[in-house]
């Protein structure tokens, strides 16, 4: 077991009182995988570009993709719902998207729902089961019926992966927090662009909206 109860501590909680142990009843709880898409995996055509990204692509392809398909068979063995969001517009010119996805820059996003890009990667595709969601804004509960689905499924508890730490999955983390739902962040299934906006993240989401713990915390955790 990692010390997830010391790690990644901001400024307002380095004197705090350690957290209570987590206890996650396989049956109240989902592991939400979160917008590992063919597009993010894409290496882009610029030489400078590739090299710039080149940091992100080795932890996908070296620890977030192999850690997150055990998290998956991990999850579902011990009887949790799978569920996956993906960035996916219903129309074919993005007209749907929220207005964080059609400004310029890297949140550009268009991204229609049977295009190849928008898809969850093979290494880590769906099984007929499982329940995946479609968003056009960053936040995974804000942008769908997701939250109606865990309510339903009798849901109390999310262990989230995925990308970007800083981005999609901070602002699904925080959202499901402020419906008052238990939120692990597990550190070895999700990246940002950087390792430095990917540790910033994690101690700002830390303790108040999550608990980050790691891959091999998760199996104790499932009581």
């Amino acid at each position: 077991m990692s010390n997830w109860k010391k790690a990644f501590r901001s400024f307002y909680y380095e004197t705090a009182e350690d957290p209570e142990d987590i206890v996650l009843p396989p049956k109240e709880t989902a592991l939400l995988v979160i917008d590992i898409q063919n597009t993010y995996l894409e290496v882009p055509d610029n030489a400078a570009e590739a090299a710039r990204w080149q940091g992100f692509h080795d932890r996908m392809h070296e620890t977030v993709i192999p850690n997150t398909r055990e998290l998956i068979d991990l999850c579902r063995g011990r009887g949790c719902e799978i569920i996956y969001a993906r960035i996916a517009c219903l129309k074919a010119d993005g007209r749907d998207r929220s207005l964080s996805q059609k400004k310029p820059g890297f949140n550009y996003l268009l991204l229609p729902k049977n295009d190849h890009d928008s898809q969850i990667i093979d290494e880590l595709a769906p099984e007929a089961e499982d329940v995946v969601v479609l968003k056009t804004t960053d936040s995974a509960l804000t942008g769908t019926n997701l939250r109606l689905i865990l309510d339903n499924m009798g849901i109390k508890n999310v262990i989230c992966a995925g990308i970007f730490t800083d981005q999609c999955v901070s602002s699904t983390v925080r959202s499901l927090a402020d419906e008052s739902f238990n939120v692990v962040v597990v550190e070895d299934c999700c990246a940002a662009a950087t390792m430095e906006l990917h540790e910033n993240e994690l101690k700002t989401i830390n303790m108040i909206y999550s608990h980050i713990v790691w891959l091999e915390d998760i199996n104790g955790f499932l009581s």
